[in-house]
């Protein structure tokens, strides 16, 4: 299935070369690009695109605001997975508060711009498929960071009212940054059970994807 994809990005030879890179993979179509957060909202609505790879810092509105402003939109389709694009932020900041404020706007993976060709496309295939991606660096510091915070906090009853055990070991190790087939390696368990245990974990605690499900066990005390 083709990834169509919609660029967000203030300076027009940035816009290109991501259009380039991204058009070069057989299965990804970039079908626009924005030169600023109100465009990328306008045409994100007019394009109905899987991916939007979206720059924080551009004129008249953000990439954050622009963010928030999709995913606080009704999904027109009442789909509880989410039928809003995915997004994946791409800055030259490689600062902790734009990651937090990008994971709290609704980003769905967060990529530094002297990222490979090879990562900006993995990260556009990561996010369409409803998986989390950050740059490797960024992932330590904000584990560790909520693992320094959390590192006294008990659990909350109410974080994990409604999960099963075995759905509380499956977001454990998502926190932990496990793939589908680890999680199923370390629980001896099919891939297929575990995706399904992911899916009832979104689906219970109201979370878009997996980058929204490693914030909440951190914020709730239940790894660290």
């Amino acid at each position: 299935m083709t990834i169509r994809v919609l660029i967000a990005d203030d300076q027009v030879m940035i816009r290109d070369g991501l259009a380039a890179l991204l058009s070069s993979d057989p299965d990804i179509e970039v079908i626009g690009q924005a030169g600023n957060g109100r465009e990328a909202v306008e045409m994100a609505r007019r394009l109905d695109p899987d991916v939007i790879v979206m720059d924080i810092r551009m004129p008249e509105m953000d990439g954050l605001a622009a963010t928030a402003e999709l995913a606080g939109e009704p999904d027109p389709d009442a789909d509880p997975a989410g039928a809003r694009p995915k997004v994946l932020m791409l800055t030259t900041f490689d600062l902790d508060e734009y990651v937090y404020e990008a994971l709290g706007a609704g980003a769905s993976g967060f990529l530094l711009k002297d990222a490979s060709a090879a990562d900006l496309v993995t990260g556009v295939r990561v996010v369409a498929a409803g998986d989390a991606l950050l740059a490797p660096s960024i992932t330590r510091r904000l584990i560790g960071d909520f693992a320094r915070r959390r590192r006294h906090q008990r659990p909350s009853p109410k974080a994990t009212a409604g999960l099963t055990p075995r759905e509380l070991d499956v977001l454990r190790l998502i926190a932990r940054g496990l793939s589908n087939a680890e999680i199923a390696a370390e629980l001896v368990l099919a891939e297929q059970t575990i995706k399904t245990h992911v899916g009832h974990v979104l689906t219970k605690l109201a979370l878009r994807d997996r980058t929204q499900a490693v914030v909440y066990a951190y914020e709730n005390g239940l790894v660290g």
